[in-house]
């Protein structure tokens, strides 16, 4: 898939100089659940933070399964950086998963949109979580998550000079990397990050 998503890509100027200069790929191989607590724990923090955040909740559980989150002391994940809300969060999630199979396997015949659905349905994973999961767990070829800050900030640098542009416009540039707007996404983000 990745020859032919760049071949895609490289038919934009701009993100031909991304698939040239960066390799989005270097994030490690998580579980489905723990790739959903990264995303939960990022939730409106920046990269920097998160991953404070990430790495002391983490090193806290040791495993990270619904099992040790359920079991985990409340006041040592609050020390460890997490709100109230997001310790709810990761357990509403952590009960999700023992409910059901969010594996790529167990949602493989859902929609994109239906997967979207399913998973807010859980209390403290919005559309940009999601959108996350979709990204990175199922590793779905066709998403665009403009709810991410960097994501559009990343776009406006690269194609309006850091201008104001409207969700619109983002995804009438988007039309281009179809059907790898994942991919896309990825140098975006590599791209913002790299700044």
């Amino acid at each position: 898939m990745m020859e032919e998503a760049e071949s895609v890509l490289r038919n934009d100027p701009v993100m031909a100089e991304l698939v040239d200069t960066y390799d989005p790929y270097t994030e490690r191989n998580w579980g489905e659940y723990e790739r959903l607590c990264v995303s939960i724990i990022n939730q409106q923090l920046s990269t920097a933070s998160a991953a404070a955040v990430r790495g002391r909740v983490f090193d806290l559980l040791g495993e990270v399964t619904p099992e040790t989150v359920l079991a985990a002391d409340e006041a040592a994940l609050r020390e460890a950086g997490l709100s109230a809300s997001k310790v709810e969060y990761l357990r509403n999630a952590a009960r999700a998963f023992q409910e059901r199979d969010y594996t790529r396997e167990g949602l493989a015949d859902l929609t994109d949109e239906e997967v979207v659905d399913i998973l807010t349905e859980i209390r403290g994973v919005g559309e940009w979580t999601a959108h996350m999961y979709l990204l990175f767990v199922l590793e779905r070829p066709d998403v665009l998550p403009l709810g991410d800050l960097a994501i559009r900030r990343g776009i406006e640098a690269l194609y309006a000079d850091g201008s104001a542009m409207s969700r619109d416009e983002m995804r009438e540039i988007a039309e281009d990397w179809r059907p790898y707007r994942s991919v896309a996404t990825r140098y975006i983000w590599a791209d913002y990050e790299a700044e």
